[in-house]
């Protein structure tokens, strides 16, 4: 964070200063949540959650380095004291932004957005310092806080925004006002608790609304609900995708032997070949999308596809491939899932299995309201249409629909297996996993699958990531 005294944070966040020797202290470490994430220099926000209340945690706060605490009431240690501390976490990241003089770039999706973020992040440090979100803190407490990492040093601030509702995204736009505003797509994800993709395009489009006149709005060409938003920005706009009428795309696309996709990229300043270390050809549009930004901010094209083929996987369970010594590979796509990446992580299976045995063991996707058994019995039926070896659906309802659909679609019935939980996951593929096999894990998060990964690579003790 850029530094700052206590007296002018006060003032950016109209609090009240409390037990506070020096109003001219600077905070220049952190802005932390957690009492044992703080470093010297810090300022420790106390927030007040379900189970645990921050300001408890003050004391043993301070006595770890942190200058003052952000708090609601006085704590007996030095402190700002605020009627809402995420209002005045917010404020104090929109005044930081707005000092900063960094590029700022948002983004938001149904699907993909932590990937994309992970590759824009990578492409556009080679160029200059970069700040991201780290993981999937896109909400009004992870963003701010990500905001308020950015030093004088940093040139490009890429936030990632997530959306429950309509208003959402307005509401940290006004927060980190963007430059640079990009929509991939418009799904399922959370279709229970927006009523339908309509409302979800109209939540997502709130982000290309607060874009600049000199901004520029970035959207994929190939899905409809995002292309039309065209029409609700001042700002340029660059379509990027497969389509042939796509500013930045993709032509020839296919994927190697191992399931990582490969294909010519095209930008308005020329042509360069990608082959990813990512897997699944969903990356695809992923890589389009942060090329369309690293175009727009002054890359080239060999300079991005060369950034784009040597990047990784920077946030964790998200198409994690890790093979274990006795030859078994074990995906660990367990973060989250719904219809669009669950589809697409199937595929990316089908391909990585060529000429060996696959398992898809997979639970719950959440919020699909009144959509979720037709989503479901759709994930199980394709299951079986990509030749998938087994279905292992784990968890209850959902589960059994996922199970279902996979029977019906199946010839004997065979290609599919409904278990309770996890644990009889582990047991089944402890039994039932020869060398050579690959197998997928993959559920909303509530689920906690990412455990039956685990379990599966401890049974064999030391292994060797990719």
């Amino acid at each position: 964070m850029i530094a700052l005294s206590l007296a002018e944070i006060a003032s950016v966040v109209g609090g009240q200063t409390h037990d506070i020797p020096d109003p001219s202290a600077q905070v220049h470490g952190p802005v932390v949540i957690d009492s044992r994430q703080v470093k010297d220099g810090s300022l420790f926000a106390a927030f007040v959650g379900e189970r645990v209340d921050g300001h408890d945690y003050a004391d043993q706060a301070v006595r770890a380095g942190a200058v003052a605490v952000l708090a609601q009431r006085p704590v007996g240690v030095p402190a700002i004291v605020v009627e809402d501390v995420q209002t005045a976490l917010g404020a104090l990241a929109r005044h930081v932004v707005r000092r900063l003089g960094a590029t700022l770039v948002a983004l938001t999706g149904s699907a993909g957005k932590t990937s994309t973020k992970d590759l824009i992040a990578q492409v556009l440090r080679r160029k200059a310092p970069t700040v991201f979100t780290p993981g999937s803190l896109n909400n009004e407490i992870g963003l701010p806080l990500t905001a308020l990492t950015a030093t004088e040093e940093t040139r490009f601030l890429v936030l990632e925004m997530g959306a429950r509702g309509i208003g959402h995204i307005s509401y940290l736009t006004d927060l980190t006002p963007p430059k640079i505003g990009l929509v991939l797509n418009v799904g399922s994800a959370h279709i229970g608790e927006f009523g339908g993709r309509e409302q979800i395009a109209q939540a997502k489009g709130e982000l290309v609304e607060a874009l600049p006149a000199e901004g520029a709005a970035i959207l994929n060409a190939d899905d409809p609900l995002v292309r039309a938003m065209a029409s609700r920005t001042k700002a340029k706009v660059i379509l990027f995708g497969e389509s042939g009428e796509a500013d930045v795309r993709a032509e020839n696309v296919r994927l190697t032997d191992s399931g990582q996709p490969a294909f010519m990229l095209h930008t308005p300043s020329g042509a360069s070949e990608v082959t990813m270390r990512l897997y699944g050809e969903h990356h695809v549009s992923n890589a389009l999308a942060a090329a369309a930004v690293a175009h727009e901010l002054g890359m080239s094209a060999t300079e991005i596809a060369t950034a784009l083929s040597e990047a990784g996987s920077l946030s964790r369970w998200r198409m994690e491939v890790t093979e274990r010594p006795d030859g078994v590979t074990i995906v660990n796509d367990a973060y989250n899932a719904n219809p669009e990446s669950m589809r697409a992580a199937l595929r990316a299976l089908a391909a990585m299995g060529k000429g060996r045995r696959t398992w898809a063991v997979l639970g719950k996707m959440a919020e699909l309201g009144d959509e979720a058994l037709a989503e479901h019995d759709a994930v199980g039926r394709l299951a079986v249409r990509l030749n998938v070896g087994k279905l292992v659906a784990v968890g209850g309802r959902e589960a059994s629909w996922l199970q279902l659909g996979a029977y019906n679609e199946g010839s004997w019935g065979e290609e599919s297996v409904h278990v309770s939980d996890a644990q009889a996951a582990v047991d089944l593929l402890r039994s039932e996993l020869r060398p050579g096999d690959v197998v997928l894990v993959k559920a909303s998060r509530s689920v906690g699958l990412e455990s039956v990964a685990q379990a599966l690579l401890d049974a064999e003790g030391e292994v060797a990531a990719r």
